[in-house]
């Protein structure tokens, strides 16, 4: 289809979260093969020479517990039967990932109730930027032998998008065994041409989406879609592409896509304030001195604890908060880091001594950066 699908320019990108699907790890006679998976691992390295970050969100663990089990007889296919073979085919599925990268790989385990719950969402936020800065390679995965309600939805597509919120990535990249979207079924349709490049996901464009085309995977174009309007949401633009051709994968870490391109509505800096402006606030608020509130004010600058002067109200770990001066300005908002309590024994204290105070440390910074918003940005 390269004829069909000419080379388009790649997003910029510079942390990406790449979703690989059952389709491409499943071996024909079952388990799981480095057939497809290989030039998606070099891609992944490649991007990293470039100074760049991948998360990788990938499918597999059921065909690789299935295909453990092929001596034996199998259990159903109702849900505890799916999960207890996500649970055996986990380790065989990071195994593999392990084998096709020459940095260590962290297997990460989410349910979608993770990243709702605001305490979670930053607990999982955290481990994951840890886990970059210590130059490993997060394998994402839905947690599957305890999400039952996850398990019944059954797509990575989604979570992959939610995972490049969750990350601040600058693009979500879909492997799949189909080359683009098309304007119809190709299976189907002879005529049927593929879509490079898509604006707006309109009501028109989710009507070309069918069903799944693998007996392993559970999603369908349907969930891809789905997986470029979430990402979209968060300003995270998304490519589909074959993940099955080494030249089109090669290609992506020149920059050039061979596939479809879906923009995001928003950049992601735009939808990450807007979010942050408009989410619901504590009643409570962080009072800090005036250079803490200059720094906040003067660019891109975390609020540390040695600039805190104290805490106003009550809030909790995970809650977005205000941040004000002595007058009781506003001059900020966002994610803490800690609860009140916490904060006020914070308040004045070194960033290094916050494991001494509180006897455990949920980092350096009491509202990161990239979890604020600061005042002269609410206002633009």
């Amino acid at each position: 289809m390269a004829e069909r699908l000419p080379a388009q320019a790649l997003p910029a990108w510079r942390r990406a979260v790449l979703k690989v699907g059952s389709n491409l790890l499943a071996a024909d006679g079952g388990g799981l093969t480095p057939r497809h998976a290989r030039a998606l691992a070099t891609f992944v390295g490649d991007s990293h020479a470039q100074g760049r970050q991948v998360v990788l969100v990938s499918s597999g663990a059921v065909a690789a517990g299935r295909a453990l089990l092929r001596e034996r007889a199998l259990p159903g296919d109702d849900l505890a039967a799916r999960q207890a073979l996500a649970a055996l085919g986990q380790a065989p599925m990071i195994a593999l990932w392990q084998s096709l990268s020459p940095r260590p790989v962290a297997q990460v385990l989410l349910t979608h109730d993770d990243l709702r719950h605001r305490r979670r969402y930053l607990n999982a936020r955290a481990t994951l930027r840890e886990l970059l800065l210590l130059d490993v390679l997060p394998v994402v995965n839905e947690n599957d032998t305890v999400a039952v309600d996850e398990l019944k939805l059954g797509d990575n597509d989604n979570l992959a998008a939610i995972v490049a919120a969750l990350v601040d990535a600058d693009l979500l990249l879909i492997a799949s065994d189909i080359d683009a979207l098309y304007d119809a079924d190709p299976r189907r349709v002879a005529s049927a041409a593929p879509v490079p490049h898509v604006p707006v996901l309109s009501p028109e464009v989710m009507a070309m989406a069918g069903g799944s085309g693998s007996a392993v995977g559970t999603g369908g174009m349907h969930t891809k879609l789905e997986a470029a309007v979430k990402a979209g949401a968060a300003g995270v633009p998304t490519v589909l592409f074959d993940g099955r051709n080494t030249g089109t994968v090669a290609a992506l870490a020149a920059g050039q896509l061979h596939g479809t391109l879906f923009d995001a509505p928003r950049n992601r800096m735009q939808a990450r304030k807007y979010w942050l402006r408009h989410a619901p606030a504590a009643p409570g608020s962080i009072l800090v001195d005036d250079g803490a509130a200059r720094a906040l004010t003067g660019g891109r600058a975390s609020l540390l604890p040695g600039g805190i002067v104290g805490a106003d109200g009550e809030f909790h770990r995970g809650d977005m908060v205000e941040i004000v001066d002595v007058t009781r300005r506003p001059v900020a908002r966002g994610l803490c880091q800690y609860g009140a309590a916490e904060v006020r024994r914070l308040a004045g204290k070194h960033s290094s001594a916050i494991d001494a105070v509180l006897g455990y440390s949920y980092g350096a910074e009491i509202v990161h950066r990239d979890d604020l918003v600061v005042l002269a940005e609410m206002l633009s």
